[in-house]
């Protein structure tokens, strides 16, 4: 059954819940080889053998929400809160493009007060003005207004991630305090599209209670609303946060399953969505060291280097066993460049590598 339904995805036939399903329950290693085979032969077909970088910017660690699964949620008292200046912010960026990466990624805890906004639409001026254009910004700022997105996508943003992190009602409402809205998320994703960014979503994978089920239909989820880009990973626990201190700390068993499982969701992602772009998350890492080189050989094009201070990245975690919290950001340039170029891929310096889904679909439109 499980060639069969390869045959219909690697011939680009739309795939049931059902059939998505099975692939995310294969348990075989000779079929899962099977499944990251024919994923990474649609990756090379559709969008190429290239890893595109963007460089990581985490500017800040204080949050309005208290997302039960998150190391910086507003009720964790054992984070020690920092806020980049504008200055810092920029000048990272400006690392990112000197070092030839062609995009960088502005990523916070959730805020929506002004100063914070104006401060934000301040920094994507700047490094517009002093790439002029061409270094592609991604914003990870969560939940805002559709004039903030608006202001932010004319300051010279180019791309929007903001995570659903499940497509299911029920789900999100047991992850989520009472007064965080799966509805607002939603609403807060057709707000950027109509701002006109590649806009990019994802979920946690593995998540307590979550079935193969939700997982297919969160795959569904992203075809349905037309993505750009996706960034997932697998969830692993945070010992300063409600579900955490539940789960406790992740046996090895436990993290090869969630690894395989994070895999075949970026795989099955891709012959699902053949032209996004997928990220190689940073979470697949935490669970193996060579986890990120794995997601490029299961379908994903996209790596999130670290360019933050090494000052603050211990400040800013959102799971336990983050990786490269004490590599400078040459030396994750020199090590992940190397490592990467090693499984056959070639890595697009000074390249924004936009979503060619991005540019087929405003084209069509």
């Amino acid at each position: 059954m499980i060639n069969q339904i390869l045959k219909k995805a690697r011939a680009g036939e739309e795939l049931s819940a059902e059939e998505i399903a099975a692939l995310l329950s294969i348990s075989d290693e000779v079929e899962q080889q099977a499944l990251f085979d024919c994923a990474y032969a649609v990756k090379a077909e559709q969008v190429g053998k290239v890893a595109y970088f963007r460089g990581l910017i985490e500017c800040s660690n204080i949050c309005t929400k208290d997302c039960l699964y998150c190391g910086i949620r507003r009720g964790n008292r054992n984070v020690d809160r920092f806020q980049m200046t504008e200055e810092e912010i920029f000048r990272e960026a400006m690392w990112a493009y000197e070092a030839e990466y062609g995009s960088c990624v502005i990523q916070s805890g959730e805020r929506q007060d002004e100063g914070f906004v104006s401060m934000i639409e301040r920094v994507l001026r700047r490094i517009a003005e002093a790439s002029s254009g061409e270094m592609g910004v991604t914003l990870s700022l969560g939940e805002q207004t559709e004039e903030t997105y608006r202001r932010w996508r004319e300051a010279g943003a180019h791309r929007y991630l903001l995570r659903i992190e499940t497509s299911n009602p029920q789900l999100y409402a047991k992850i989520h305090p009472a007064d965080h809205s799966y509805e607002m998320r939603r609403e807060c994703l057709r707000r950027l599209r109509r701002t006109g960014y590649q806009v990019g979503t994802g979920v946690m994978i593995g998540l307590p209670g979550q079935t193969m089920e939700d997982l297919a239909r969160d795959v569904l989820f992203l075809k349905e609303i037309d993505i750009d880009m996706v960034g997932m990973g697998p969830y692993i626990p945070h010992a300063d946060t409600p579900m955490g201190q539940e789960i406790g700390v992740y046996t090895r068993e436990q993290e090869l399953a969630a690894l395989n499982l994070g895999l075949r969701m970026i795989a099955v992602t891709r012959l699902v969505m053949r032209d996004i772009n997928i990220a190689s998350a940073t979470a697949l890492q935490a669970l193996e060291p060579t986890g990120r080189e794995l997601g490029l050989q299961c379908g994903a094009n996209v790596i999130m280097p670290n360019v933050t201070q090494t000052e603050y990245r211990p400040k800013y975690q959102l799971y336990n066993n983050k990786p490269c919290l004490d590599e400078n950001s040459s030396m994750c340039r020199d090590c992940l460049s190397s490592r990467i170029k090693s499984i056959g891929e070639t890595i697009g310096f000074n390249v924004r590598g936009d979503s060619l889904h991005y540019k087929k679909r405003t084209q069509e439109s």
